[in-house]
């Protein structure tokens, strides 16, 4: 997790901002022993999430990144991170019990980018994985992190063959296969033999998804985009809850269409509010949309 800076006004860049509102977002959860690093632990237990496997370091600081909001809503970033806590886990400080004891192990691919972060990511999914635990990635890609962008393809795909699932974008499809994200074959080529789901979001228009039984598409919401920030986050959440209540849902078309569906509709009502975390939507934010939609 790390402290995103939003401009208070949209479609101006960086530069050109004059205030910028502090929203707590980002995906790992390790920290400097800083004030935003305990905001964001308190952000967490507020929300009931379990923090129990936090780790707060007191020699480096919490994670920054400054984001532009484009007049549509989309996003650049500027990162503080040299080095930031969330670099420096170490695999000795992983709760390796907490990983056992999950359904679903979920991570990213910005923590495959540097030791000692990249060696502790790989244990933290040989732990889960030797315990029977779903792995489940979104490689999340944030170039301006990586040294190349050779360098960033070569480490996403590092990982590729170990997931369960995988939740990639429509540009993130482009990036890694050099090919046009629309085409069938071209996202049948990122499949690979354990391979449960693969899924693609199409922002607004919804999204896709593949398995080795079926594959089909289920429209998104339309909503009012304030800031895309968390929307694929506040989806892949959502997915993973409904799966962690009925693992049935890989095998079955119409649950996981049903699953889809309220995934796509978290990940819009995130989009009309500022932040990541300050948007993510309840349940019932979500259901609210799906049933006004559906008149």
């Amino acid at each position: 997790m790390l402290i995103d800076f939003v401009p208070d006004t949209s479609g101006v860049s960086l530069a050109e901002s004059t205030g910028f509102l502090k929203a707590p977002g980002g995906a790992p959860a390790n920290f400097g022993d800083d004030e935003f690093g305990h905001m964001l632990v308190n952000i967490l237990k507020k929300n009931g999430v379990n923090s129990e496997g936090v780790c707060f370091d007191t020699h480096a600081r919490t994670a920054l990144a400054f984001v532009t909001l484009k007049k549509n809503g989309e996003r650049e970033f500027m990162f503080y991170r040299n080095p930031s806590a969330d670099m420096l886990l170490k695999e000795s400080e992983l709760n390796k019990d907490l990983i056992k004891k999950a359904k679903i192990f979920h991570y990213g691919s910005i923590s495959l980018i540097s030791e000692p972060c990249r060696a502790a990511h790989m244990a933290a999914m040989k732990t889960a994985k030797d315990a029977g635990v779903l792995l489940s990635y979104d490689p999340n890609v944030r170039l301006p992190l990586w040294s190349s962008t050779e360098a960033a393809i070569e480490g996403i795909k590092s990982i590729w063959n170990e997931a369960d699932i995988i939740k990639v974008s429509d540009d993130e499809v482009t990036f890694l296969t050099r090919g046009d994200a629309e085409k069938d074959d071209v996202v049948l080529s990122l499949m690979h033999d354990k391979l449960k789901l693969l899924i693609v979001t199409d922002g607004e228009k919804g999204c896709r998804y593949y398995t080795k039984k079926f594959k089909g598409r289920v429209p998104g919401y339309s909503v009012k985009t304030v800031d895309t920030t968390g929307a694929g986050d506040s989806f892949v959440g959502a997915f993973l809850v409904s799966l962690g209540k009925d693992g049935s849902i890989l095998d079955d078309e119409g649950k996981l269409k049903e699953a889809l569906a309220f995934a796509n509709a978290c990940g819009a009502v995130c989009t009309t509010q500022k932040g990541a975390i300050p948007a993510l939507p309840t349940p019932s934010d979500a259901q609210q949309l799906m049933r006004s939609k559906s008149k």
